[in-house]
């Protein structure tokens, strides 16, 4: 338990949110970890928080045009230094003992690849009293079907599953990575509640289904390579399985 982990955080004009991303990894119990913020050129204030602390801990990165997630991400996972990798978007937070308890859940069992489960905040950090979880085990063929974790949950072993690139796609970069992990392992999940998504304004959960057809079919025919009817057949099947999401792994809560 005392293995670095290297925690990936991508931001772009995120200056109302990123500092209390921040403080969620600074507040850890589990202090062996390395903060890797590439800030895609932001034109808020964003720059001026990150600097605002002062933690060696903390690795910050600015890209020299805006070049989106996935390159940020790509950029970050290249400079990173831990046997653990760790992801956490820049409006997203930990609670305190969510590394402590995600390594602890992964080396008791031997696992590589592992998911939490994880509440949902709106912009103003007030519970929307939704949870989100998901199969207990995602093996290569249910990743393929459907993006189950929740990217600010997920953690993976790099010394089994190596370092990861992704291509540059605009939107499912994390899905285009997880789908590349499990390719390697299966993935678990830890069944507590140790992470926050904060819903904005513009998410991708909050566009259309014309636009999730559009951004799931590019990641099965541009980074998946396949041909154009099984990419079809794979972004309707993932559709389903999103609903069925919705149905087994989301609940309200008071």
């Amino acid at each position: 338990m005392n293995d670095l982990v290297s925690i990936i955080m991508p931001c772009f004009n995120t200056g109302k949110y990123i500092a209390g991303s921040i403080r969620s990894v600074l507040s850890q119990t589990y202090i062996n970890w390395e903060l890797l913020i590439v800030d895609d050129l932001s034109t808020d204030n964003t720059n001026e928080i990150i600097l605002s602390f002062n933690d060696v801990r903390i690795r910050y990165f600015k890209n020299d045009i805006n070049r989106g997630a996935a390159f940020s991400r790509n950029k970050a996972l290249s400079e990173s230094r831990g046997r653990w990798i760790a992801f956490l978007d820049s409006d997203d937070l930990w609670v305190s003992d969510k590394l402590e308890k995600q390594i602890y859940f992964m080396e008791i069992n031997n696992y590589v690849f592992s998911y939490t489960n994880y509440t949902e905040i709106n912009e103003d950090s007030e519970p929307l009293k939704i949870l989100i979880s998901g199969p207990k085990r995602i093996t290569k063929f249910g990743m393929h079907n459907y993006c189950w974790p929740g990217c600010l949950t997920v953690m993976y072993d790099v010394r089994v599953v190596g370092l990861i690139q992704i291509e540059n796609i605009e939107k499912n970069n994390d899905y285009a990575m997880w789908l590349k992990v499990c390719m390697k392992a299966n993935c678990y999940l830890l069944n507590e509640e140790l992470a926050m998504y904060r819903r904005r304004n513009g998410s991708i959960s909050n566009h259309n289904y014309v636009s999730l057809i559009k951004w799931h079919y590019k990641l099965y025919r541009l980074v998946e390579k396949q041909n154009i009817f099984l990419s079809i057949v794979s972004t309707f099947r993932n559709l389903g399985f999103g609903a069925w999401k919705k149905i087994k792994y989301v609940k309200k809560y008071r």
